[in-house]
């Protein structure tokens, strides 16, 4: 008596769809062995694709089949395509069964291989399923394709969104919180370039952001975030970006300035991220002797470590951490203005604005002039491509150069403010309460918020020489604010910065020694 295994698979869209079940399969199977005299050695369910060979109880049968050769004669299943549904796999596995002396066979398509024609026939009945499996692969591509021309994310959704469905049952995306703002704040933390990307990454997963490294830089590639959908390159279609139907998080003009820094085309000077408190100037100091940057350290003492900022060169230097933190504050505190005249800011800061917004205007005719400029290429390159003077694929590509280069123009220009004066007393007032406490925010301050402050103030390093700071330059509005700052307070203790109430009268120097000429000078006078 011929002794069978029982191969039984289903996939789960299979059984959806064309109501395959393997309860059905095997009382299909064991009818036919009970009427032919076959005796069931065991029954295999698989429930996996067949595209591949690749399934977990496939691979532990054939195991099995290897090392009990001659305990089975047939490998039963209903049709061809429950065995496989790739023609070249397929061929490939009946060889092998063969040399383990396994017969497999479909008995709802049964064949005689020993007979030269029936290859003909299994042919057609394992290149019949891989057809329809290609066929079905290509119409789910193309769907897909459609579907992300109409501005639709197809997929799981990305990092700071979540899949969500309408009432009438059409799919989309959605910000999740507190992971939408997240992925805002990194953005922006990008494009400030204050801080390496990976140190970015660690920070958002400090505040709550579940992502791997690897997907973290695929997320802050992805034009999702700016409500943009990438279409692919396809054949004669060029690769492009469609509004998408759902909601950006950040502005395009922030996206493509992000892609700027990554890709190394907007330079920033970059601060190294400090652990330990007692070293938020750690990154911002050159040693005053050589020029080096100043690092810092711990030296562990017999009750506590001490702290130090040195120079790794050969001249030495080394300052006390806690002296030279001390200093900072004292040079601070040098920033903070008067509070009675927060009027004098206030005007100071609003004729600052009108001189920006008229810049705006003048960066956006600009923008525009060269948004113009490019279309004109287009045109151009349409009108060779008519005269047959360009080839098609030397226009496609042009077209899509220029195409490029006009979305990036024109999220610049989406991005330009507006309007500069909406709500600017109440951004004013903030910023003027912040900046009449400047010390006691960078006291208080995080680690974070201690850097910003001090790379606001200072765009440069700072020069310590142990006693006092100097550097090459500060932020040109703080040294607009501290210079009428400092006339103030001149004004405040009796200086006359008025000249006009001087005295016209100069006393002449005369000869050496000066003494005669001044009491000639005096007694006339």
């Amino acid at each position: 008596m011929r002794i069978a295994d029982l191969y039984i698979r289903v996939s789960t869209d299979e059984q959806a769809d064309k109501g395959y079940s393997q309860r059905n399969q095997e009382e299909v199977l064991r009818r036919y062995c009970d009427l032919n005299g076959i005796q069931v050695r065991k029954a295999v369910y698989e429930d996996h694709s067949a595209k591949t060979f690749n399934r977990p109880a496939w691979s532990k049968l054939l195991l099995e089949l290897r090392k009990h050769k001659g305990k089975t004669d047939l490998l039963l299943f209903t049709k061809w395509d429950r065995f496989s549904r790739n023609a070249g796999d397929a061929y490939q596995m009946i060889n092998l069964l063969g040399k383990l002396g396994v017969n497999p066979q479909a008995i709802e398509q049964p064949l005689d291989m020993s007979i030269p024609e029936s290859k003909i026939m299994l042919a057609v009945y394992l290149a019949t399923p891989e057809v329809e499996n290609d066929r079905r692969a290509l119409n789910v591509f193309h769907g897909m394709r459609k579907a992300k021309k109409e501005g639709r994310w197809m997929g799981t959704a990305p990092i700071g969104y979540q899949n969500r469905v309408q009432e009438n049952g059409r799919k989309y995306i959605a910000p999740k919180e507190p992971e939408a703002s997240i992925m805002q704040w990194v953005f922006q933390e990008i494009a400030a370039a204050r801080f390496n990307t990976e140190q970015i990454w660690k920070t958002a997963k400090l505040k709550g952001l579940n992502c791997s490294k690897n997907n973290f830089w695929v997320a802050i590639r992805n034009p999702v975030y700016c409500g943009k959908i990438h279409i692919p390159k396809y054949k004669d279609e060029e690769s492009r970006f469609v509004q998408g139907l759902h909601a950006g998080i950040i502005s395009e003009a922030l996206f493509y300035e992000v892609q700027e820094v990554l890709d190394g085309r907007k330079k920033k000077q970059r601060t190294k991220t400090v652990v330990d408190d007692m070293l938020p100037l750690r990154g911002f100091l050159i040693c005053p002797s050589c020029g080096r940057m100043l690092t810092g350290s711990a030296s562990k003492g017999r009750h506590q470590h001490y702290y130090y900022y040195h120079c790794t060169s050969s001249c030495g230097k080394r300052y006390k951490a806690d002296v030279a933190n001390d200093l900072f504050v004292t040079e601070i505190k040098k920033y903070v203005p008067h509070p009675v005249i927060k009027d004098l800011y206030k005007t100071a800061v609003r004729h600052v604005f009108k001189a920006l917004a008229k810049d705006n205007n003048t960066e956006k005719k600009q923008l525009l002039t060269a948004i113009e400029a490019l279309s004109d290429q287009i045109t151009e390159a349409r009108r060779l491509l008519f005269s047959k003077e360009i080839e098609p694929t030397d226009y496609r590509e042009s077209k899509a150069y220029y195409e490029k280069q006009i979305m990036e123009l024109e999220a610049k220009l989406s991005g330009l403010p507006t309007n500069y004066f909406q709500n600017i007393d109440l951004l004013l007032d903030k910023a003027l309460e912040n900046l009449c406490q400047l010390d006691k925010l960078y006291e208080n301050g995080n680690m974070e918020q201690k850097r910003k402050i001090i790379g606001s103030i200072f765009p440069e390093k700072l020069i310590f020489d142990g006693e006092h700071y100097r550097t090459a330059r500060v932020n040109e509005a703080v040294r607009v604010l501290f210079a009428i700052d400092e006339a103030f307070r001149q004004k405040e203790n009796g200086t006359n910065l008025c000249l006009e109430d001087l005295s016209h009268l100069v006393i002449p120097l005369g000869l050496e020694p000066r003494t005669h000429t001044l009491k000639v000078y005096c007694s006339t006078n």
